[in-house]
């Protein structure tokens, strides 16, 4: 069971200071948090694309190489790489770069993103969002087998006798597709065979097991090894010394990014109540002591199997000795009751 941290390198309105960080100092906060995630024994960083005033990230791989240079053990993805709007080629080559730097720890994780920015921005049209993702993964498939390439599609030159460089430490650069829990994604990634990351946000976490489910049926049907079939799940979240204390730290970052968002989607007011619904035991919020956290962790992968979690922090901007904290606990002391509560289902199973 690997853990890790999320993060899309917020830089909304902090509702305690009434001030907006710069992304400057949110990108030299994110590298100190790969340190300690790091140092915490977590197992995978992963950071957000995004083209807004409102992250810092919109090239991941950068801070992740920031990252390598000063970790020496956790693996390092995107979550994701909005690859409708770029371009596989180049993509392969930063992660590959990556993947140098850190002594093969890079991973990608690709996705179409939450949002459209990116699409205008780089001259896309988004009548062509399917047929955008679809060509371009399949050509970042075929990069990752590496060797020479010979490839044609309708939205880039084709490529003949191509070869890419620099060459990757690792054999294979390993590829998630990140999916917010449609039958569609699940689908296209079982028939590839390719691992699958489900963004669990709201709603109870238990019904993506009909997901996951779906996810391996068609996998095994395609004739993939199960071993390779893995899934991973992304969720929000916060961790202090009590419930009611993490709750209360967390609520006015994550309601001032919702409520924001929800303005834009016609969501309403995040307010205390959803709030608190979410932080329940079945709901989809990871916010409380090490030991709640990590109940609710054990009880997901009683119900999906999952191989990974990540939690999301902060959502929102809050003081980054906070999220320091938060991290510190997932590593040292959240971690180790997930791993032990797994090792023990495992057992039983294996009776």
């Amino acid at each position: 069971m690997e853990l890790g941290i999320n993060t899309f390198g917020d830089t909304v309105l902090n509702p305690q200071t009434g001030k907006t960080i710069t992304h400057a100092e949110r990108l030299q906060e994110l590298v100190r948090e790969i340190e300690t995630a790091d140092r915490a024994g977590l197992d995978i960083f992963s950071v957000g694309e995004h083209h807004r005033d409102d992250y810092a990230v919109s090239a991941p791989d950068v801070v992740l190489a920031a990252g390598a240079a000063v970790t020496k053990n956790i693996r390092l993805t995107s979550g994701v790489t909005v690859l409708s709007s770029d371009d596989p080629v180049r993509v392969y080559e930063r992660f590959s770069t990556l993947d140098g730097i850190s002594n093969g720890r890079a991973e990608i994780m690709a996705g179409r993103g939450s949002f459209i920015e990116s699409f205008p921005l780089f001259g896309y049209d988004l009548n062509d969002y399917d047929t955008l993702f679809n060509e371009k993964l399949d050509l970042l498939l075929a990069l990752q087998k590496g060797g020479k390439i010979n490839w044609s599609g309708t939205h880039r030159p084709a490529l003949e006798n191509a070869e890419i460089f620099p060459k990757p430490v690792q054999d294979e650069i390993p590829i998630w597709i990140a999916s917010g829990g449609t039958p569609q994604s699940a689908k296209r990634a079982a028939e590839l065979g390719m691992p699958l990351v489900l963004a669990i946000i709201g709603g109870s976490p238990f019904q993506f097991a009909r997901i996951a489910d779906f996810y391996r049926q068609i996998g095994r049907a395609a004739g993939h090894d199960e071993s390779k079939l893995k899934v991973a799940t992304n969720s929000h979240g916060f961790i202090w010394d009590t419930d009611s204390e993490a709750r209360d730290l967390f609520f006015p970052s994550i309601s001032a990014s919702m409520t924001k968002l929800g303005r834009e989607r016609g969501w309403g007011q995040y307010s205390r109540e959803a709030f608190d619904n979410m932080c329940d035991p079945d709901g989809a919020l990871y916010v409380g002591s090490p030991e709640t956290v990590a109940r609710k962790i054990i009880s997901l992968y009683e119900h999906m199997g999952i191989e990974r979690f990540t939690l999301q922090t902060p959502v929102g901007t809050m003081p980054h000795n906070q999220v320091i904290r938060t991290i510190e606990l997932f590593g040292g002391k959240v971690a180790p009751l997930v791993r032990d509560g797994v090792a023990k289902i495992k057992a039983e199973r294996n009776k």
